[in-house]
């Protein structure tokens, strides 16, 4: 009886035992299983790398096998089972070599990818304001790529502690398996409990793979740290860097900026004492361009030594460019000097009224501006259009080169304001001709008079600079010979500007003055036609008739 109660106390004893080891494992199996839940997450990049890393051993370790059995076959007497069995180790073999094509890159640095930076552009040297922006650009770059490897740092982390409870689970699975007394019993109540592991082996399995899996990422870990360390102190370094050369740029910039600032300002104040001291407009103009000339170049020049690293590499390459520029931009260059011989000459200044012959076209214009490439014409009305171009009011731009090749012609160079015009017209030969020349010189002193004044005190002025020897100003009236009468010209000073006004005043005054009198006739072409019978027929006979004259007549039909 004693011996059935302790039989029966001890069967107690031992299945409350396996009561409290189930529990245990359950427990186990549950970190277990949450820590693989994490560790096979389809977005942990680190553990399916490392699978495929695993994976690629095992296809490592399967070709090794393989081959063994193929040249283990190889010795045996050829049987068609012998065959056989060749011909499907060969196809597993050309298989595994593919699979370990596509996972070669696993080969020795599974972790690669998450543990290196990507390799940034060279970081910039800041020597100008445009480097600014790609210096941000690259500090932004280098941030970004920081935070990444900070992010697969942290999540590398989290993988080591999933892999560390998974191990400190499985540890005390295999405590619990390998000190029960009653395995046999244990083994079967799991199986009824349906635990995660039925025996110890397939723990001792995970727990060799769980180990693999930790060895593994605690080396990446330490070398992770340390690369991140190396990138995060450079990273700081060329932040660093940048930030002192910007700010240098900033600073420098404002200098520069004060510096134009009051290049400007000394230009606006030389501009306003120009107006204020010199009131000839031609001279302000000019002095007002080679202002703006001299300021714009200063400019150019602290902007070129500010932000030049090199001189003499400048110097060296516009030397060996300048040849090739000479002549690929030789109009070009040629308008420049064109516009520095026409400023410091002072041949033509702005509001000068000029004429310009260019192939054979032919335009008359006064100074609208003179820029460093070309003169800027404003085409008015004038004798020039009346006669030959028939249009006025256009703008024309000539190349500032024509200096050079082409003769021009400035009608108020020196200060000059008129010019010498001249009205022809003829008369017959049994005219008054003096008095017909008096007509002309009193009508011409008329509506002359006021520009005749004005061009001998101008005359006075130019002594002094040019060599004048006929300074007479008074209107100048000839009488010529010509084959049809007596031709009478005119020569009067007139308004550079509007000659074309005063020479149909004074034409229209002389009409009328010789209309009134009798003993001066205009001679012009006319037709006399004389008809008469010869022979029943008609002969026509043409003469012209110049005033009284009459050349012999002349047959026509």
């Amino acid at each position: 009886m004693r011996f059935v109660v302790f039989i029966c106390l001890f069967v107690c004893i031992a299945f409350g035992e396996i009561v409290d080891e189930i529990k245990m494992i359950k427990s186990l199996e549950l970190e277990v299983t949450q820590a693989n839940r994490l560790l096979e997450d389809s977005d942990n990049v680190w553990m399916k790398r490392y699978s495929n890393y695993q994976s690629y051993q095992q296809i490592l370790e399967s070709l090794k096998n393989t081959q063994e059995a193929i040249a283990h076959l190889e010795s045996k007497p050829k049987t068609l089972e012998t065959q056989n069995q060749l011909s499907i180790l060969n196809r597993n073999l050309i298989a595994l070599e593919q699979q370990k094509k596509v996972l070669d890159i696993y080969k020795d640095l599974p972790f690669r990818e998450l543990t290196e930076a990507k390799e940034l552009e060279e970081m910039p040297n800041v020597t100008n304001p445009l480097l600014i922006v790609r210096a941000y650009s690259y500090i932004k770059k280098a941030d970004e790529e920081l935070k990444i490897l900070n992010a697969n740092y942290k999540s590398l982390l989290n993988n080591l502690k999933w892999l560390n409870d998974k191990d400190i689970a499985l540890k005390g699975l295999l405590k619990i398996y390998q000190t029960t007394p009653n395995q046999a019993e244990l083994y079967n109540v799991c199986r009824s409990n349906y635990c995660l592991f039925s025996n110890q082996k397939e723990i001792e399995k995970a727990y060799s793979n769980n180990i693999n899996a930790l060895t593994v990422l605690e080396t990446t870990k330490e070398v992770f740290n340390t690369t991140l360390e190396i990138f995060t102190k450079e990273t700081q370094e060329n932040r660093a860097r940048l930030t002192v050369q910007i700010k240098a740029q900033f600073v420098k910039g404002i200098y520069i900026g004060i510096s134009i600032l009051v290049l400007i300002g000394i230009a606006f104040a030389l501009k306003l004492g120009v107006r204020k001291y010199i009131h000839d407009n031609e001279r302000i103009y000019t002095t007002n361009k080679i202002i703006n000339f001299l300021n714009i170049t200063l400019i150019v020049i602290i902007l070129l030594f500010s932000y030049l690293d090199n001189v003499g590499y400048l110097v060296t390459v516009l030397g060996f460019a300048s040849a090739g520029l000479a002549i690929a931009m030789k109009d070009l260059f040629m308008s420049v000097l064109g516009w520095i011989v026409i400023v410091v000459g002072g041949a033509v200044h702005a509001g000068d009224r000029i004429k310009v012959i260019k192939d054979g076209a032919v335009y008359v214009g006064d100074v609208l501006d003179i820029s460093v490439l070309r003169i800027t014409l404003y085409e008015d009305i004038t004798l020039t259009t009346y006669t030959e171009n028939r249009r006025a009011g256009r703008i024309i731009f000539v190349p500032n080169n024509f200096v050079f090749t082409t003769m021009f012609s400035n009608y108020t160079h020196g200060g000059m304001k008129t010019v010498w015009d001249g009205i022809d017209f003829t008369i017959t030969f049994d005219s008054d001709h003096a008095r017909a020349c008096h007509i002309a010189r009193e009508c011409a002193k008329k509506y002359a008079k006021g520009y005749t004044e004005s061009t001998r005190k101008q005359f006075i002025k130019l002594r002094d600079r040019f060599s004048l020897r006929n300074t007479n100003v008074e209107p100048r009236v000839f009488s010529l010979l010509e084959q049809n009468g007596i031709r009478i010209s005119v020569w009067y000073l007139t308004n550079a500007y509007a000659t074309l006004a005063l020479r149909s005043s004074i034409s229209a005054e002389i009409i009328n003055a010789i209309l009134q009198e009798p003993s001066i006739q205009i001679a012009y072409p006319s037709t006399t036609v004389y008809e008469g019978k010869r022979k029943s027929e008609q002969e026509a006979f043409k003469a012209t008739r110049v005033g009284d004259g009459v050349v012999p007549p002349t047959n026509f039909s």
